[in-house]
C-alpha cells in the first residue's frame, strides 16, 4: 500500500547521518532503526518489531491525513508530528515538572526536522520496547530517554563533551545486547530484588519498594543523581536496609555480600565475574550487567535502603479516614449539627438562625479543628517510614500542619467560651441573629479559620485558574499549591469543565438533601425524647455486678441506642445514591433511547427504518452529508433520504445484514428455514430503493391479503388503499406477483404457451389500471389458485426431471381454474381479440397444451443450474406457505437479543463511521495462562464426577444443538461420530463454554468485518449483486488488498506465558492453540521461553519474549527479544500483558478477558467506536473508552441469573452514572479501549505490584486520571463476558473482588483521587470504589453493635428499667436504622438499579415480574450471604492482609459440593458469624420476656434473625442435589473423615482438618502488633455472655457480688481440666488397655452427673441454669480459642497449644453436627429436593428444559 511505501522511504532516509565514518561500525545501516541499534546496542529483535510497529504507525496516521497533504506517497510532516506530541506529551511534563530541559532537540533545516523527529520516536519505542518490567515505570524511561536522547542529539551534530574533548558517544556502546545489559538489567534486579521481600504478600507493605516507590524516586531531581553512565553505588540500587551506624565498609564486607547474593543472582541469569586492574590499584567491579564503576580499594561508602517514596501502604482502617477526611468530617459536622438542632426542637432548617441555635450550631468548628489534628497526626505517622525520600519543605509542611491544627484547637474553644461567658451576640433568649448584626470574637475566628475553604470555594467554581495554578511550574503558583497538596508529577489538573462540575455538584446537593433530611426526621430527632428520659431515670439495682455504678446519666445505655443510629447515619450515603443511580440512569438510559426495540413486534414495525439508520451509522458518508449530520440532535435522529451519491446503501444494508444472519447459522442460533426467511435477496432494485424484505416480516401477509380480496365488496381503490397502508402486505402482494411472472416466463417456451400465458398477465395488468380487478375476475377463486400456485413451485423447488408430467398437469389445471373459474366472459373476449388467436379458450383445453408437441417442449423443466433462480424460486414458495408463526423468527432468545440490541443501537448517538482504510488502527489483546482452550473429546464425554459436559450442552442449549445437528446433516451424537466429525463437535461445545477458543472466534469477528466493510467501500453496484463471499473467492487480488487492509488495521495477539513449557511438556493446550493459529492465520501468540545456556562451565537461565504465528501447520518466530530476567515479578495477569503488548500495534487496545466473547454485527460498529477518541466534544480526549458487556451465563442456574442481572445492571446503569455527570468512571472490566500511546507512555494498562494491585483493572483507570485522562462509557457496542454459575465460584470471586477492594484502600492511587477530587467528585469517587464494601461493612458491624446493646442493656438490667419507669417503648429511630441495614443486606443496592436497567431493555411490566420471580428463587438470601462474603474479606483483609488472587475454576456444568468443602469455604466467613447472631438472638429473646411483647421483638429483629439462619444454611440451599438422601450419606462419611483426620507436612486442606485448621490462621501468623491487639480486644465480646449470664442463674440467688463471675471461672477451669484428664487418659489407656480408658470415662462421667446432682439440690441448680451455662460458657471457650490464635506465637511450644486445637476441632465438629441435622432431616421429604431444584433451576424450566437428568448425571447416562 502507497503509505506503507511512504513510512518505509522515510524510515530508510539516512542521509547526513555519521554511520559508517565516525561509528566505524562494518556493513552499512539500511534504515534509522538500524542506526540506532548501531549506536545503542538494541536487539536484533527489538529492533525488527519496533520497526514494524512505526512503520504502522506511520502508515495509519498518514492516511488519516492524506486529504490535506498534497502528496500521498510522501510521508507527511503531520503523522510524525502528531505521533511526537503523543509519544513525548508525558517526557515533555517530566522535563517540565523538574524543571530540566527537553533532550529532544530539531534543526531548522525542515528536510531533516522529519528524519530527527522518527529517531526519537524510534529511540523512544527502542526503549520501550525492551524494558520489561521497567515499563510499568514511565517516568524511569522517561530519565532513561533524557540521556540517550542528549547522546543522540551530541552524534547527529558533532558534539564535543565539554568535559573530555571528545565527540559525544553513547555511554554504552553498540555492543550486542548492551542496553539490555548495562541498563534494563541493573534496574531490573532492584525491582527483582525488592518483590522477593514481598513474601508472597504476607511481608508489610513498608518493607520493600513496589513498582510504584522505584518510579516515583524519578518525580524528584535527586534522580539526576543516579547520573550517566548510571552510578550502580547509588542509593537507588539499594536493596536491603543497613545498620546506619556504619559509614563506611571494608571492601572485604562488600566482597562478602556480593558472594552471599552470587547463587541467587546465578539463578536468574544475571551473575557474571569482575575484573581488576593492579597497576590503579582501582577494581573495576563487572556487575551483573556488564557495567564497570570504580570503587576504591581502600573503602567504599555504604548504601543506604531508599525505603519508600512519597507514599507508604499502612495497613489500618485509618486509612479510610486520613485519605476522605473532607467527607468524614463533613459527616461528623453535620451530625453534630443535626443532633444540636434536634436537642433545640427544630421543626424549619430556618430556626437554625435563632441566636442561641445558631451560636451552638457554630461549635461545630471546634470540633472541625479537632479533626484537623488528627489528620495531621495521621499524616505524620502513615508517612513516617517514607520520610527519606520527602523533601525538607515537605517534611516542614506537615509539621507546620500539625502546629496550626494544634493552635486552632485552642483558639476556637478559647473564642467561643468567652463569647458565651459574655452573651454579646443576643440581648433576648429568642433574639433573631441576622438582624442583629453583632459578630463575637469567636465569629471573627471562625472567619480566620474558613479562610482557607473559602478560597476553596472560589477556585472550585472557577476550574481553568484552580488548573493553572496546580500544573504551571511559576514560583508564586508552586507557592500557593504548597500548602494544600503535595508536589507530586500526577494528580494535577485534574479539574472538569465547569458544565460537569455543576452537573454531579446538583446530583450530590439533591441526594445529601434528602438523606439529611430523612437522617434528622426519622433518626436523630426521634431519639432526642428517650434520650432525656434515659438520662433522668436513676437506676439503683443492676441485675449483675456493675463495674461502673457512679457513672451518671446511664452513659451506657446511651451509648448502646446511639451507636447503632450512628453507624446508619454514616452508611446510608450509600442507600440514597442507590436510589439516585436509579432515578438518574433510567432518566439518561430512556434519552438516548436505550431498549427502545427489544421486542420482534417493535422490530418488525420499525425494520424499513433500518437501512436509513444504518446509512447514518455505519456507511462513510461524503463531507457534504457529514456537515449536514454535525448538528444531530439529542433526541431521536431524522435519517435523510439516501442522495444520489448514496444510492447503494441499500445493498450495503443488504449485504451487512445477510452476512449477520449467516453469522447467526454458523453458530446455531438459527436453522436452514430461519436463515431462509431472515435474509434478504440481493437485486439491481436496491439501488432504486426498493428492498424486497425479509420473509419473516412477510409471514402470512400474501395469504391475509388474498383473503382480504376474497371477501372484499367495493371498488378497487378501496381494496388496493386497505393494501398498500401496510407496506409489508402490499410488497409481499407485488413480490409474489413478479415471482410468478418470471417463472412463468422462465418455464413457458412453447409459442402458443407464451402468447396465452402473457396474453393472461396482459389482461391482468389493464384489469389494475382500469381499476376494475374485481369486475374482471372472480376472486373467490382465489385460494384455489393459490394452492395450485405452492404445487407448482414445491415441484420447481424439488427439480426432480421425472417429475415432467406433474409439471405440465398443474399448469393446465391453474390454465383451467383462471380461464373457467376467474375470468369473466368480456374479459375472455378481449383477450380473445388481443391476441388475434383462433383457438377458443373457452372450451376445453387441447392435450397438447404445456405438453411436448412434435417433440419439442412447451416448458423448460427442470431449470438450468441457476443459484440466483433457485434462490428467489425457494423465496416465492416461503412467501406462499409461510405462516404465523415465522413471526416469532428467530426463536432462539440469543438471536433475538442481538438483533434487537443491533438494531436499537442504530437509532443511539455515535459517531460518523470513517472508511476503514481511514480509520483508526487498534489492537486486541487477551492475556491466556492454564485455562480451556477446546474442551478434548475426553473432556466432552467423561463423567467421573458430574455430569458429561457433551450432554450438559446439549440439554441446556437444545435448540442450538438441533440446528448444529441439522447444519452438519447428522441424526444425532452417534451420527456425528460416525462422520467423523467430532472436531465440529469439540468447538460446537467449546464455544458454549468459558473457552479461550470461543473468546478468539469472537474477536477475530473484528477482522472478518473491516473486511467486509473495506469491500463495501470500494465496491460497485455491479459487485453490491454478489455476495461478499464469492466476490472475495473470485478475485484473489481483491482478496489480498483487503488482507493487507484489515492487517493493517487490526491485530490481535494473546499473551501466554506458558506456551512454551505447554509444548515442551506436551500439554494438549499447547496444540489447541496452535490449532487457533491454524484456523486464524491473523492471529499472533506471544509467551516467554525459559531455557538454559552454559556460559564458561556455569548454567544460567536465559528468558525470552517471544512472538509466533501458523505456518504451514507449524509455528514459526517472528520475533524473540531477550528479558533481563523472570518476568513475573508482581500479580500474574498484568505481568502477562505486559510482556506481550510491545507486540500489539495501532493507536487503540481492547483488553479482552478469555472468558468473553464478541459477534459480528456488534463488531461492524467498532469504527464509530473508535471515532470517539478523535471526536472531541470536550477540550481532552478520552483515554479510555467504556464499553457495555452482556452477561451470556444467567440462562439456566438461578444463581447464575441473579450474578448476571447484578453485573448487568453495573456495567449498564451503574457506569452510565459514573461516567456522566460523575465522572468518576475507571476501568472495571475488559471489553474497554484504550488510547494505546496514551497508556504505553504512562506505565501500560494495568499495575502489577504484588498485593497492592490484586484489583490490576481498576488501577489502570485511577492511573489514567491521575494522569488528566478521561474515561468514557459507551453503549451502542456490547461484548459478551462468562460469570460464575455456582455459589462456590461466585463467592470465590467476590472475595477475591472485596480483597481487590481493600487493597485499594491503602493504596497510593485512591488517596491522592480523594485528596485532589473537588469534595463533590470525592464523594462520588468514595461511593463507587471502597466505600461500598466498607458500607457493607459497617451494615454488619451495625447488627452487631445494636445486638451486643441490648444485651448490655437486657441482662444488666437497664432496658427493664428503661421500660417500666419510662414506659419507653419501641424506639422508632432503632427501627429505621435497622431497616436501612436490611436494605442494603437484602440487596436492594444493587436490586433498585437492576430492576430499573430490566425496565428500560425489557419493559417495566417484564421487570416487576424478574424482581418477585427472583424473590420467589431466594434472590433475598443470595444477597444477604453475598453480604456476608464481602464484610469478611474486606475487613479481614484490611486488619491483617493475604488478599490473594482466588481461581473460581469457570466450570461450565452445576455440580454438588460436599458438605466438607462447604464448611471449609464458609466457616469462618459466614458460620462462625451466623452462631454468634443466633446466640445473641437466643440469650436477648431468654431475659426480655418478663416486661416485653413478643411482637415488638419480633418487629426489631426479624431480619437479623434472616440474616442468621441465611449464613448458616444458604450453601445447603443452593447446592444442588443437597437433599439427596444418598449425597447426604456421603456428606457425613466425608466429614468424619476429614475432621478425624490428623494433619501434617504435605497434607492438603481438602484432605485433613487439621491443616485447614492451620491454613485459616495464615493472616493471623503474618499479622503485626497492633493487628493482633486488635484481635484480641474483639476477641473479648464473647466474654460479655458468661459475666452477664451468670448473675441470672438461679444458683446465684440473686447474688451481685463479682465472687460469682470468678466461681464461675472455676468451673470453666474444671472443665478444661476434665478435657485434658480424657486426652492424658487416651494417650496412656486406650491402645493397650481400653477396658481401663472406659472405666476412667465412666468414672468421670458419674462424677460430672453427681455434681449437677448435688448442687440442684444443696444450691437450686435447674434445668434452666444448665442452659444459661451453655448460652455462657460456650462463647467463652470461642473467644479463648481465637485470643490463643492471635497469640500462637508465644504459647505454640506448650501444652496450650495443643489445648487449644483440641478445643477448636471440638467446636468445629460440633458445629458441622448443628448444621448438617437440618440438612439431614430435611432429606427424608422428598418435596424439599423436588423444591429445591425448582426454585434452583427455574430458568431452565421455563425453558422446558431437562434438568433432571442433569442433576442425576451419569446415572441418566448408564
Amino acid at each position: 500500500m502507497m503509505q506503507i511505501k511512504a513510512a518505509l522511504t522515510a524510515l530508510r532516509n539516512i542521509r547526513g547521518l555519521p554511520v559508517m565514518q565516525d561509528l566505524q561500525k562494518p556493513g552499512a545501516a539500511v534504515d534509522l532503526f538500524d542506526c540506532l541499534q548501531c549506536w545503542f546496542g538494541f536487539q536484533e529483535g527489538n529492533v525488527a518489531n519496533q520497526r514494524e510497529h512505526l512503520i504502522l504507525l506511520l502508515a495509519n496516521t498518514h492516511i488519516r491525513q492524506a486529504s490535506k497533504e498534497t502528496f500521498e506517497l510522501k510521508l507527511g510532516d503531520g503523522a510524525v508530528d502528531e505521533l511526537m506530541k503523543k509519544f513525548f506529551k508525558n517526557y515533555t511534563n517530566w522535563c517540565k515538572f523538574l524543571g530540566r530541559k527537553r533532550n529532544i532537540r530539531l534543526p531548522y533545516v525542515k528536510q531533516d526536522a522529519q528524519q530527527y523527529k522518527i529517531l526519537y520516536i524510534g529511540l523512544y519505542l527502542l526503549i520501550w520496547g525492551e524494558a520489561a518490567n521497567l515499563r510499568f515505570m514511565p517516568e524511569c524511561l522517561c530519565y532513561i530517554f533524557h540521556h540517550m536522547a542528549y547522546e543522540l542529539h551530541g552524534m547527529l551534530t558533532g558534539a564535543v563533551s565539554s568535559t573530555t574533548w571528545e565527540k559525544v558517544l553513547p555511554a554504552y556502546g553498540g555492543q550486542p545486547e548492551s542496553f539490555l545489559n548495562n541498563v534494563v538489567t541493573p534496574i531490573y534486579r532492584v525491582i527483582y530484588k525488592e518483590a522477593e521481600k514481598n513474601k508472597s504478600g504476607m511481608a508489610d507493605h513498608s518493607t520493600w519498594r513496589n513498582y510504584d516507590d522505584l518510579n516515583e524516586y524519578f518525580w524528584s531531581p535527586d534522580c539526576f543523581q543516579i547520573g550517566w553512565p548510571m552510578r550502580l553505588d547509588h542509593d537507588f540500587f539499594c536493596m536491603h536496609p543497613s545498620d546506619n551506624s556504619k559509614g563506611i565498609k571494608s571492601r572485604g564486607t562488600v566482597e562478602a555480600k556480593e558472594e552471599r547474593e552470587g547463587h541467587e543472582d546465578e539463578e536468574m541469569g544475571l551473575k557474571s565475574e569482575g575484573n581488576e586492574d593492579e597497576d590503579t590499584g582501582v577494581s573495576y567491579i563487572a556487575s551483573p550487567y556488564f557495567h564497570k564503576y570504580f570503587v576504591t580499594m581502600e573503602e567504599v561508602r555504604e548504601q543506604k535502603w531508599l525505603g519508600k517514596t512519597n507514599f507508604v501502604e499502612t495497613r489500618s482502617f485509618w486509612q479510610i479516614f486520613r485519605s476522605f477526611d473532607r467527607m468524614w468530617s463533613f459527616f461528623i459536622l453535620s451530625l453534630q449539627a443535626l443532633i444540636i438542632m434536634a436537642c433545640h426542637d427544630m421543626e424549619s432548617p430556618f430556626q437554625m438562625f435563632d441566636a442561641i441555635v445558631f451560636e451552638d450550631v457554630m461549635s461545630i468548628f471546634i470540633t472541625s479543628a479537632i479533626l484537623k489534628v488528627l489528620q495531621a497526626i495521621l499524616d505524620i505517622a502513615f508517612t513516617w517510614k517514607a520520610r527519606h525520600t520527602m523533601d525538607f519543605y515537605q517534611r516542614l509542611k506537615y509539621v507546620l500542619k500539625l502546629v496550626v491544627a494544634m493552635i486552632w484547637t485552642i483558639v476556637l474553644p478559647v473564642c467561643y467560651a468567652d463569647s458565651r461567658r459574655k452573651h454579646t451576640c443576643h440581648s433576648t433568649e429568642y433574639g433573631s441573629w441576622p438582624g442583629e448584626w453583632c459578630i463575637s470574637s469567636y465569629m471573627v475566628a471562625v472567619a480566620f479559620y474558613l479562610m482557607t475553604n473559602a478560597v476553596e470555594m472560589v477556585l472550585f467554581l472557577v476550574p481553568t485558574v484552580s488548573k493553572y495554578i496546580e500544573i504551571s511550574n511559576f514560583q508564586l503558583c508552586m507557592i500557593l499549591s504548597w500548602w494544600t497538596q503535595p508536589r507530586l508529577f500526577v494528580g494535577r489538573g485534574m479539574q472538569e469543565g465547569l458544565v460537569s462540575i455543576i452537573k454531579y455538584t446538583l446530583f450530590w446537593l439533591l441526594l445529601l438533601s434528602s438523606k439529611f433530611s430523612f437522617s434528622y426526621t426519622f433518626e436523630i430527632k426521634p431519639l432526642i425524647g428517650p434520650t432525656r428520659q434515659i438520662m433522668k431515670i436513676g437506676v439503683k439495682e443492676y441485675d449483675w455486678h456493675e463495674l461502673f455504678p457512679k457513672v451518671k446519666s446511664n452513659a451506657g445505655a446511651i451509648v448502646a441506642i446511639w451507636s447503632p443510629i450512628i453507624l446508619v447515619f454514616f452508611m446510608d450515603t450509600q442507600i440514597w445514591y442507590s436510589v439516585f443511580c436509579t432515578i438518574f440512569g433510567g432518566v439518561y438510559g430512556i434519552l438516548h433511547h436505550l431498549g427502545e426495540i427489544r421486542t420482534l413486534g417493535t422490530l418488525r414495525s420499525r425494520f424499513h427504518s433500518l437501512p436509513s439508520a444504518f446509512n447514518v451509522c455505519l456507511i462513510p458518508s461524503s463531507l457534504r452529508n457529514d456537515q449536514a449530520r454535525k448538528g444531530r440532535a439529542f433526541f431521536p435522529k431524522k435519517f435523510q433520504k439516501e442522495s444520489e451519491t448514496e444510492k447503494n446503501s441499500v445493498a450495503k444494508f443488504v449485504q451487512v445484514w445477510n452476512q449477520i444472519i449467516a453469522s447467526f447459522r454458523l453458530e446455531d442460533l438459527i436453522n436452514n428455514r430461519e436463515l431462509d426467511l431472515m435474509t434478504i435477496p440481493l437485486t439491481p432494485e436496491l439501488f432504486s430503493g426498493l428492498v424486497r424484505w425479509p420473509v419473516f416480516l412477510l409471514a402470512n401477509k400474501f395469504s391475509t391479503a388474498l383473503n382480504m380480496a376474497r371477501d372484499f365488496e367495493g371498488k378497487d381503490e378501496y381494496l388496493f388503499r386497505k393494501i398498500r397502508k401496510d407496506h409489508h402486505m402490499y410488497c409481499a402482494v407485488k413480490e409474489c406477483y413478479e415471482s410468478l411472472k418470471l417463472i412463468l416466463e422462465t418455464l413457458v417456451v412453447g409459442d402458443k404457451e407464451k402468447r396465452i400465458v402473457f396474453g393472461i398477465l396482459n389482461a391482468v395488468e389493464e384489469s389494475i389500471e382500469r381499476l376494475s380487478l374485481l369486475e374482471d375476475f372472480q376472486m373467490s377463486e382465489l385460494p384455489t389458485l393459490h394452492a395450485k400456485c405452492i404445487e407448482l413451485v414445491e415441484l420447481l423447488v424439488e427439480g426432480n426431471k421425472h417429475h415432467y408430467g406433474k409439471v405440465v398437469k398443474v399448469l393446465q389445471d391453474i390454465f383451467e381454474v383462471v380461464t373457467h373459474d376467474m375470468m369473466t366472459d368480456n374479459l375472455l373476449y378481449s383477450s380473445e381479440q388481443i391476441e388475434g388467436d383462433t383457438m377458443h379458450i373457452s372450451g376445453f383445453p387441447e392435450p397438447q397444451l404445456f405438453a411436448s408437441n412434435h417433440g419439442q417442449q412447451s416448458i423448460k423443466f427442470p431449470f438450468p443450474d441457476n443459484a440466483s433462480l433457485h434462490k428467489q424460486i425457494k423465496r416465492f414458495h416461503l412467501l406462499l406457505t409461510v405462516e404465523d408463526t415465522a413471526t416469532d423468527m428467530p426463536v432462539n432468545l440469543e438471536a433475538r437479543r442481538r438483533i434487537s440490541f443491533f438494531a436499537t443501537s442504530l437509532f443511539m448517538d455515535m459517531p460518523n463511521a470513517p472508511k476503514v482504510r481511514n480509520m483508526m488502527s487498534f489492537s486486541v489483546m487477551t492475556p491466556y495462562y492454564m485455562e480451556e482452550v477446546n474442551f478434548s473429546t475426553e473432556d466432552l464425554h467423561s463423567s467421573e464426577e458430574e455430569v458429561p459436559i457433551m450432554f450438559y450442552m446439549s440439554v441446556i442449549y437444545p435448540d442450538e444443538w438441533k440446528n448444529f445437528l441439522e447444519r452438519m446433516e447428522c441424526e444425532d451424537l452417534d451420527g456425528l461420530r460416525s462422520t467423523g466429525k467430532e472436531e465440529e463437535l469439540r468447538n460446537w461445545a467449546s464455544f458454549r463454554g468459558q473457552t479461550l477458543s470461543r473468546t478468539v472466534r469472537g474477536m477475530m469477528y473484528y477482522r472478518k468485518a473491516l473486511k467486509l466493510q473495506a469491500f463495501l467501500d470500494m465496491a460497485e453496484d455491479e459487485d453490491l449483486l454478489q455476495s461478499y463471499d464469492v466476490v472475495e473467492r473470485g478475485n484473489s487480488t481483491l482478496s489480498a488488498h483487503l488482507d493487507a487492509l484489515a492487517d493493517m488495521k487490526f491485530t490481535y495477539v494473546i499473551s501466554c506465558q506458558m506456551f512454551g513449557s505447554q509444548k515442551a511438556s506436551g500439554d494438549p493446550h499447547a496444540q489447541g492453540i496452535l490449532d487457533l493459529m491454524i484456523r486464524y492465520p491473523s492471529l499472533r501468540v506471544a509467551y516467554v521461553e525459559e531455557k538454559e545456556e552454559t556460559v564458561e562451565d556455569k548454567i544460567h537461565k536465559v528468558y525470552s519474549s517471544i512472538l509466533v504465528k501458523a505456518v504451514n501447520g507449524y509455528d514459526q518466530e517472528v520475533y524473540r527479544i531477550k528479558l533481563p530476567g523472570p518476568p513475573n515479578i508482581g500479580e500474574g495477569k498484568p505481568e502477562n500483558q505486559n510482556h506481550g503488548i510491545i507486540f500489539t500495534r495501532g493507536e487503540a487496545l481492547q483488553t479482552i478477558d478469555m472468558n468473553q466473547d464478541n459477534y459480528l454485527e456488534e463488531a461492524f460498529k467498532i469504527r464509530n467506536v473508535l471515532q470517539e477518541f478523535l471526536r472531541h466534544q470536550r477540550q481532552k480526549p478520552p483515554t479510555i473508552l467504556g464499553l457495555r458487556e452482556h452477561i451470556f451465563t444467567g440462562s439456566v442456574s438461578s444463581l447464575a441469573w441473579f450474578m448476571s442481572y447484578q453485573e448487568t445492571s453495573f456495567v449498564t446503569i451503574g457506569q452510565r452514572l459514573l461516567a456522566n455527570p460523575l465522572r468518576v468512571r475507571f476501568h472495571y472490566g475488559h471489553p474497554d479501549l484504550f488510547d494505546r500511546m496514551f497508556h504505553i507512555t504512562r506505565g501500560g494498562i494495568s499495575k502489577a505490584s504484588k498485593t497492592i494491585n490484586l484489583s490490576e483493572d481498576v488501577f489502570a483507570g485511577f492511573n489514567s486520571t491521575l494522569r488528566r485522562g478521561y474515561v468514557t462509557y459507551h453503549e451502542y457496542l456490547q461484548v459478551g463476558k462468562g460469570r460464575d454459575v455456582c455459589l462456590n465460584q461466585i463467592s470465590k470471586f467476590e472475595a477475591k473482588v472485596a480483597n481487590g477492594n481493600s487493597e485499594q484502600t491503602l493504596s497510593r492511587d485512591i488517596y491522592r483521587l480523594a485528596r485532589r477530587f473537588d469534595f463533590f467528585r470525592m464523594l462520588s469517587c468514595y461511593f463507587t470504589t471502597i466505600g461500598f464494601y466498607f458500607n457493607s461493612l459497617i451494615s454488619v458491624i451495625g447488627i452487631y453493635v445494636f445486638l451486643y446493646g441490648q444485651l448490655y442493656l437486657v441482662l444488666s438490667g437497664l432496658e427493664k428499667a428503661l421500660l417500666l419507669q419510662a414506659k419507653m417503648q419501641n424506639i422508632k429511630s432503632l427501627e429505621t436504622a435497622l431497616a436501612s441495614q436490611s436494605f442494603i443486606q437484602l440487596g436492594l443496592l444493587t436490586g433498585l438499579p437492576m430492576v430499573m436497567e430490566i425496565g428500560l431493555e425489557k419493559g417495566f411490566l417484564t421487570a416487576v415480574k424478574d424482581f418477585v420471580l427472583m424473590q420467589f428463587q431466594l434472590a433475598a438470601v443470595f444477597f444477604t450471604f453475598s453480604l456476608g462474603t464481602k464484610a469478611h474479606y474486606y475487613g479481614r483483609t484490611i486488619l491483617h492482609g493475604g488478599a490473594k488472587y482466588r481461581p473460581t475454576g469457570r466450570k461450565v456444568v452445576v455440580f454438588h459440593a460436599s458438605f466438607t468443602e462447604n464448611y471449609r469455604l464458609y466457616s469462618r466467613s459466614h458460620f462462625v458469624k451466623g452462631f454468634e447472631l443466633l446466640l445473641l438472638l437466643i440469650v436477648y429473646d431468654l431475659f426480655r420476656r418478663s416486661y416485653q411483647s413478643s411482637m415488638a421483638y419480633v418487629l426489631i429483629t426479624y431480619s437479623i434473625w434472616f440474616m442468621s439462619i441465611t449464613w448458616l444454611f444458604a450453601p445447603f440451599l443452593f447446592n444442588p442435589s443437597g437433599f439427596n438422601w444418598g449425597n447426604i450419606v456421603d456428606d457425613w462419611k466425608d466429614w468424619n473423615k476429614w475432621i478425624k483426620q490428623q494433619g501434617g507436612i504435605g497434607i492438603q486442606q481438602d484432605k485433613s482438618w487439621e491443616s485447614w485448621w492451620n491454613d485459616e490462621q495464615a493472616h493471623l501468623r503474618h499479622s503485626g502488633l497492633i493487628a493482633r491487639l486488635i484481635e484480641i480486644l474483639l476477641s473479648l465480646r464473647f466474654f460479655i455472655y458468661q459475666y452477664g449470664l451468670v448473675y441470672h442463674l438461679d444458683i446465684s440467688q440473686d447474688n451481685k457480688n463479682f465472687l460469682v463471675y470468678v466461681l464461675s471461672w472455676v468451673v470453666i477451669f474444671a472443665i478444661f481440666l476434665l478435657v485434658q484428664a480424657v486426652k492424658l487418659g487416651r494417650q496412656q489407656f486406650s491402645a493397650n488397655y481400653h477396658l481401663i480408658f472406659r472405666l476412667f470415662k465412666a468414672c468421670l462421667f458419674l462424677g460430672v452427673l453427681a455434681t449437677i446432682i448435688s448442687l440442684s439440690g444443696i444450691c437450686q441448680l435447674s434445668l434452666m441454669d444448665l442452659l444459661v451455662c451453655c448460652l455462657a460458657f460456650l462463647p467463652t471457650g470461642w473467644g479463648l480459642i481465637l485470643i490463643a490464635q492471635a497469640v500462637r506465637p508465644k504459647i505454640q511450644d506448650t501444652g496450650l497449644w495443643e489445648l487449644t486445637r483440641v478445643l477448636a476441632q471440638a467446636y468445629d465438629y460440633g458445629m458441622g453436627a448443628v448444621l448438617f441435622a437440618p440438612i439431614a432431616c430435611l432429606a427424608w421429604m422428598p418435596i424439599i429436593a423436588a423444591f429445591q431444584t425448582r426454585f434452583l433451576f427455574n430458568e431452565a424450566f421455563k425453558r422446558r428444559l431437562q434438568i433432571q437428568p442433569i442433576l442425576a448425571g451419569k446415572k441418566k447416562q448408564s
